[in-house]
């Protein structure tokens, strides 16, 4: 079950963690999506979570581990027992998860976040390597080819291409990159896997894409995941911001949100059927699918289910831009920041 390769660095991990050289049990964790081996392994009578990192040059283990740590001493990641950055191992305390309803997840998630962001500073990375929803509003070569990758698949019609990025140059006309909502952030919350509840304690598992962001990126991926309607979104950065979040905040998340729609639209529709995009094949509703996708009912593992992914997001986009929103979110932040310094925003950093 272990790799050969990879037998001996396990063995070292064993004994420096525990003072042992052989586990008492072991399986693979099938759920979620990674490229990494993911094992529970029995040590003492205790389960822990040993991950080793397959695949050379796509994650940084350094920067990987030290995210993972800053968020484990934070309370908010499992405890860490190892780490090996050399030979790209980890060993964690194992999680026993029990359902999270999403109504106790839309009130647990605000603090969450808050501890988060309240990390010191990530490490970035480089514009290419951005793989959140903000990396469309990042100009530069690597975003331009995903755009022409994406016009190139034919999924929508000319004119259907045109609107979509015309949205999107919208947004990245008005949306600002201020240092003071860049913070230490995971980016891979749109998969409910990597939220993690034991009955008395959300934990944040799978760092692989944690960096220094904007802040908006985590709150816009939890947000679409358990916010249903504009009371609950209110409420969800009252709670955040430990204040009644202001137009500003509001119209900054909203816009955010709609950013994420573009972003999972162009990265799941063309890894369903091939071709354009039927508007006559019927989809769930955004909110049921997310719904089923928090729950565990649908998952992306198959071509099927990651096409209907990306139209829920591109159907749910299309109906919030018919709405007076968009533009008056526009307008409120770009009225914001015309010839004037980004004020840096009040966050409690108390849980």
């Amino acid at each position: 079950m272990i790799p050969q390769e990879k037998s001996a660095a396990v063995t070292q991990g064993l004994r420096e963690a525990f003072g042992v050289t052989e586990f008492e049990e072991i399986r693979t964790i099938t759920k979620g999506r990674t490229s990494s081996l993911v094992l529970r392994i029995v040590v003492r009578g205790n389960p822990y979570l040993l991950k080793i990192i397959m695949r050379a040059n796509t994650i940084s283990p350094a920067r990987q581990f030290g995210c993972m740590r800053a968020a484990a001493e934070a309370g908010i990641a499992p405890q860490v027992r190892y780490t090996s950055i050399e030979n790209g191992i980890s060993i964690t305390d194992f999680v026993e998860e029990i359902p999270f309803p999403a109504s106790e997840a839309l009130v647990r998630m605000p603090a969450v976040l808050r501890t988060l962001h309240a990390l010191p500073p990530f490490p970035g990375v480089e514009n290419r390597f951005n793989t959140t929803c903000l990396f469309l509003l990042n100009q530069g070569a690597a975003r331009d080819g995903f755009i022409q990758h994406f016009r190139a698949s034919n999924i929508f019609s000319k004119s259907e291409c045109d609107e979509f990025f015309g949205w999107l140059e919208q947004v990245a006309a008005v949306y600002p990159h201020d240092e003071a909502n860049m913070v230490s952030s995971h980016n891979d919350m749109f998969k409910p896997d990597n939220i993690l509840f034991d009955g008395q304690h959300v934990w944040l598992v799978d760092w692989e894409a944690a960096f220094r962001n904007d802040r908006y990126a985590d709150l816009a991926a939890v947000a679409n995941l358990l916010v249903t309607n504009e009371s609950e979104e209110r409420a969800f950065l009252k709670s955040y911001f430990g204040q009644e979040p202001d137009a500003y905040q509001l119209a900054r998340l909203f816009l955010m949100k709609q950013v994420a729609h573009m972003f999972y639209a162009m990265a799941f529709l063309p890894q369903g059927s091939p071709g354009p995009v039927s508007q006559s094949e019927s989809a769930p509703s955004f909110r049921d699918f997310q719904r089923r996708f928090w729950t565990g009912e649908v998952a992306l593992v198959d071509s099927q289910a990651k096409g209907t992914y990306g139209k829920v997001h591109w159907e749910r986009l299309l109906m919030n831009m018919r709405q007076g929103r968009f533009e008056e979110a526009l307008r409120i932040v770009s009225e914001r920041h015309a010839g004037s310094q980004v004020p840096t925003p009040e966050v409690a950093v108390q849980v």
